[in-house]
């Protein structure tokens, strides 16, 4: 019995699942979840000492990869004086600053501890300012676990198997609508029966948590024309998508203005931040200086902040450049993999990139992937894994490219990709 196995073993006695999030159990995939210890560059090692290249990256917000040291050396100042205090400090500043000067679209902007605090603030913002009730979203997509967003989700709960959560008031339910992404006809007739009840519209900036599914720039203009017809707010949800895109956020590369967007993952460095912002108006409606409360103990704390400045300026300083030649340097690699089986594609967005199985073209909904993704995922994620390779344990969840990642890196997963292609496993 490995080491793994015993804290698993152990752990299912006193956790739900043994985990602290679904996914992680490894129930789609297979086997008992790995206990990682440790984790350096591109490289993260498990609780028996074995060392995996991680395309995981902690889901997202490693994009320099692991225990990367400028980051790490910001996080040791901050721990000599203390890690919390529960009042403003110098690094929330500094970092809100570096946001709005990259960000166009963000006047001013408010943090919070994950991506799930900051859609769901956003979305309360935006019912505070249009004195309206309903949200869209489209299926596939996930912006965090409140009750109302949990409708045709994606991410854990399409790799469960589960379109909705159990827990949510119908009547919360009621007010969250819900729509296939790349379908303009249906788009535009919701909005002709429902756009005057709608507050806001939900869009991932990528969507990520249901596979790739990288969204034409005209559907996206279509949707803020049909906003601006019916007086609702887009909300751009770009936790996933934010600094890892070839203009840096997703809106940016569509040349589409949200009125909000949220943030995550990569602006925390690793550590648990989220963020939302837009026009000056609208965030100077949350409290103190409006009536929409909004608050967290954590929220803004010195470890956090530091670890997302760092980030961030390493980004700027030359770490943008190198995620766009290291995905180029992917392609190259994944199209001779490719030419070699028909069974599994490839896509790639900035540093995300996804395998798909079974379709000849791309997926752009989540209603269009086959059916038999999951199963196919799931062998070729137990044979990477013998191969020392670690990917999201779900059919359905992004792969990351990180600044540590080298072109040998790639050359060892092609070679493993082409192995299992001669074992029958993507033939």
């Amino acid at each position: 019995m490995t080491r793994s196995e015993q804290l698993y073993a152990a752990a299912q006695k006193v956790m739900p699942g043994g985990v602290s999030s679904p996914v992680r159990a490894f129930k789609s995939v297979g086997g008992s979840p790995l206990y990682m210890t440790a984790g350096r560059g591109p490289w993260i090692r498990d609780a028996d000492g074995r060392d995996y290249l991680d395309f995981c990256g902690s889901w997202g917000p490693l994009v320099l990869g692991h225990a990367h040291p400028e980051v790490k050396a910001a996080m040791q100042a901050v721990l000599e004086n203390g890690w919390t205090f529960g009042t403003p400090v110098p690094g929330e500043v500094e970092l809100a600053e570096l946001l709005v000067h990259q960000i166009p679209v963000l006047e001013k902007v408010r943090f919070v501890s994950s991506g799930t605090e900051a859609v769901m603030s956003a979305v309360r913002l935006a019912r505070a300012a249009t004195g309206r009730d309903a949200v869209l979203k489209f299926s596939g997509c996930y912006h965090g676990h409140a009750d109302y967003l949990l409708v045709e989700g994606g991410s854990g709960l399409v790799t469960l198997g589960n379109p909705s959560s159990a827990g949510v008031p119908q009547a919360f339910a009621a007010l969250t609508m819900n729509c296939p992404l790349d379908d303009e006809e249906k788009l535009t007739a919701l909005f002709a029966k429902e756009g005057e009840r709608l507050a806001c519209v939900l869009v991932e900036g990528v969507p990520a948590n249901n596979g790739l599914l990288v969204q034409r720039k005209e559907w996206v203009h279509h949707l803020r024309a049909l906003c601006d017809q019916y007086g609702v707010l887009l909300i751009f949800d770009e936790v996933l998508s934010g600094f890892r895109c070839p203009n840096i956020m997703a809106h940016e590369d569509y040349a589409v203005k949200p009125d909000l967007i949220t943030l995550g993952k990569v602006v925390g460095g690793g550590m648990p931040v989220g963020a939302y912002g837009g026009r000056a108006e609208l965030m100077d409606r949350i409290a103190p200086l409006g009536p929409v409360y909004q608050a967290g103990t954590l929220s803004g704390n010195p470890l956090a902040m530091a670890a997302g400045v760092a980030t961030l300026k390493v980004l700027q300083t030359g770490g943008f450049k190198q995620l766009d030649a290291l995905g180029k340097a992917l392609d190259t690699r994944m199209q001779s993999v490719l030419d070699q089986s028909e069974k599994v594609g490839y896509v790639r967005y900035g540093a995300l990139f996804w395998l798909y199985f079974h379709s000849a073209e791309v997926p752009r909904s989540a209603e269009t992937i086959h059916a038999d993704s999951a199963k196919s995922y799931a062998e070729l994620f137990r044979f990477m894994l013998d191969c020392g390779i670690y990917l999201a344990p779900s059919a359905y969840e992004v792969a990351f490219l990180n600044t540590a990642q080298t072109e040998a890196h790639f050359d060892q997963f092609a070679d493993a990709l082409r192995a299992a292609i001669q074992k029958g496993i993507l033939a």
